[in-house]
């Protein structure tokens, strides 16, 4: 499929020039094919250092049909007092005559110290009025995503960047009280909560949740915040008794151990460093019950590795496909739940606030 690129770009612009180019180019690419049309479903404000616009980009380029409608880059170099803009209007090919072409818009604007000020004015005339924005702040920078709420309706962040966990959640859980959180430290556990809810699934099976008596989750050694989630997750969905939360407390080695409260028994946890993994999130998980039957997760080439045991059933082992999205998938569906509303998420940080407080 090909693509057609129009560009506009200016330097010692304005806010009002640059959405004037914006709704230039699409008349224009309106004009010349009659089948082009705006995509009008999310807006998405990135704030990012100039030297890695490059990285950000490749980032964006690999999230394909997720993509945002209109995506507005605020390329920040401190010292720059020119601000500087280029907006491209991309349009693939239909797919089948008679059918219509999406329009995608990006605006790269580049600022400096002396436009921090006027961040709002600078963002607000480019977002398309009416519809979501997400707003993204890949490298650090907590005080312009405070600045930018005001346009904002969803925030993507990923806690794993937080060197303390503590503070990480901390953060989660303020900005959620002003906007809806997606962050991809929780969606890095996603295949993880899916694979293990589907292993519960089978009625004979499901009666053991409530007889947990360990878990343990390998992670990344910056993931701990991830782990963290994941044991939360479980807290939360299975009433462990909020008012006994479990203490998990520094043993060795990064290693944190502790113990939770369930209805018949304590249940015992493991946060535990894999210094092998490359990539942010969990290397594997271990789930133990008190009638003796035990579910690992792995990862593995292919997908997830899984073993199951049981007091009286044969031992079994299989490889789950698919599991693993990569670091652009991650991102991808980061990018697609700003349209959605995951309910588990905030009880998740309240539980693992609780165990690392």
């Amino acid at each position: 499929m090909s693509r057609t690129d129009a560009v506009w770009s200016e330097q010692g612009t304005t806010p009002d020039a640059i959405e004037a180019a914006l709704r230039q180019l699409l008349v224009e690419a309106h004009a010349e094919r009659r089948e082009i049309v705006p995509a009008r479903v999310l807006n998405m404000i990135a704030f990012v250092d100039l030297d890695w616009t490059g990285e950000i980009a490749n980032r964006l380029r690999g999230v394909g049909r997720y993509h945002a409608s209109r995506l507005v880059v605020l390329a920040y170099e401190p010292k720059r007092q020119r601000l500087d803009a280029r907006v491209t209007v991309s349009t693939d090919d239909p797919a089948a005559p008679g059918e219509l072409a999406l329009a995608r818009e990006t605006v790269v604007v580049e600022l400096g110290d002396r436009h921090l000020d006027d961040l709002l004015t600078i963002a607000d005339p480019l977002v398309v009025t009416d519809l979501p924005t997400l707003l993204w702040s890949p490298h650090g920078h907590p005080e312009i995503v405070d600045w930018l709420l005001p346009l904002a309706q969803a925030v993507l962040l990923d806690s794993v960047e937080e060197p303390d966990y503590e503070e990480a959640l901390a953060r989660a859980a303020a900005l959620s009280e002003r906007a809806y959180v997606v962050d991809l430290a929780w969606l890095r556990s996603t295949p993880w909560r899916e694979r293990v809810a589907a292993l519960f699934d089978p009625p004979w099976l499901r009666s053991e949740l409530g007889l947990l008596s360990s878990v343990s989750v390998r992670h990344h050694p910056a993931s701990t915040v991830a782990a963290a989630l994941f044991v939360g997750w479980l807290s939360s969905r299975l009433g462990w008794d909020p008012a006994r939360p479990a203490r998990l407390l520094s043993a060795h080695s990064g290693e944190l151990t502790g113990r939770a409260q369930a209805s018949r028994q304590e249940i015992n946890l493991r946060l535990e460093v894999a210094p092998e993994l490359q990539v942010p999130g969990l290397q594997g998980l271990t789930v133990e019950t008190a009638a003796g039957h035990r579910v690992r997760l792995d990862r593995g080439p292919g997908g997830l590795r899984a073993r199951f045991s049981g007091p009286r059933e044969e031992d079994r082992e299989w490889t789950i496909p698919g599991a693993s999205r990569g670091e652009t998938g991650v991102l991808g569906e980061g990018i697609r739940q700003a349209l959605l509303r995951d309910p588990t998420y905030l009880p998740a940080v309240g539980a693992a606030r609780a165990m690392l407080a």
